[in-house]
């Protein structure tokens, strides 16, 4: 009869044959190495669950670092866009203010030239009816004789009126040329400017001109350049050519003055006597 509580080959037989040294059964073997698998098995169910609590602890931590320095690079950049937002509205303001600045100028500039253009319009109108008068008086016989005589006599203060004008014109330009450039220091063009004021200080007739204040306001008014690609130098500058085309006609009704002048006080008869 069958033994149901022991089905063939599920339970562990006994060694027969007894456990002589050479026995070729294994069985004593299954218990000695059941052992260490079972701590083995142990072991790692232990070593897993432990690893898993040390890296799920890793991940938390890592997490929360993340979101700290996420939290710090978005208040950074929050801060950082406060101050750039700041510093543009600064730098559009200043901006501004510049513009309105230059706008004025500008605006100053085209009043004072359309002054200078009145004034030179005056000045060749006057010089218009000096012509006319003169022509009056050359045809009046000894009355024109002696205009032309003081005209003569004027030639000479004329010639070197004119001649101071055009070394002023190339100093002039010089000077703008240094306000304009890139390259050459503010003081130099400072050191130019004093020089030319003190030209027309002891210059007798440019002192007899008054051009130190006119020279003053040309510094101060006169900011116009040409492009930079430009070569030449008599483009830069615009309040002082006009300023120069006002000096030149002065020059012309003074010397009519001048000779106008001498007629009336006698000084043209007198030397001929």
């Amino acid at each position: 009869m069958n033994n149901l509580n022991d089905p063939p080959g599920w339970n562990i037989q006994p060694d027969r044959r007894g456990r002589e040294a050479g026995a070729g059964d294994g069985n004593q073997w299954n218990y000695a190495l059941l052992v260490p698998m079972l701590g083995l098995a142990a072991f790692r169910w232990i070593w897993t669950r432990d690893s898993q609590k040390e890296i799920q602890k890793v991940k938390v931590q890592y997490d929360k670092d993340v979101s700290t320095i996420k939290s710090e690079m978005e208040a950074r950049y929050r801060d950082t866009l406060t101050e750039s937002r700041r510093a543009v509205a600064t730098l559009e303001l200043e901006l501004e203010k510049e513009r309105q600045r230059v706008k004025g100028y500008q605006q100053a500039l085209v009043s004072h030239s359309q002054h200078l253009i009145q004034l030179r319009k005056q000045l060749e109108q006057e010089r218009e009816a000096l012509n006319d008068e003169k022509q009056k008086l050359v045809k009046s016989g000894a009355a024109g004789a002696a205009l032309r005589d003081a005209l003569e006599r004027e030639t000479s203060w004329y010639q070197g009126a004119m001649a101071t004008m055009r070394e002023l014109e190339g100093l002039l330009v010089e000077r703008q040329n240094a306000y304009c450039s890139l390259i050459q220091p503010r003081e130099h063009r400072l050191e130019m400017e004093k020089n030319l004021l003190l030209k027309v200080v002891k210059d007798p007739v440019a002192a007899e001109l008054d051009l130190e204040s006119d020279l003053k306001d040309i510094f101060k008014r006169d900011k116009h350049c040409a492009d930079l690609m430009n070569m030449d130098k008599r483009k830069n500058g615009s309040l002082m050519w006009v300023y120069l085309k006002y000096w030149q006609l002065q020059i012309t009704l003074q010397k009519h003055k001048k000779a106008e002048e001498a007629i009336f006080t006698g000084r043209i008869q007198s030397d001929k006597k």
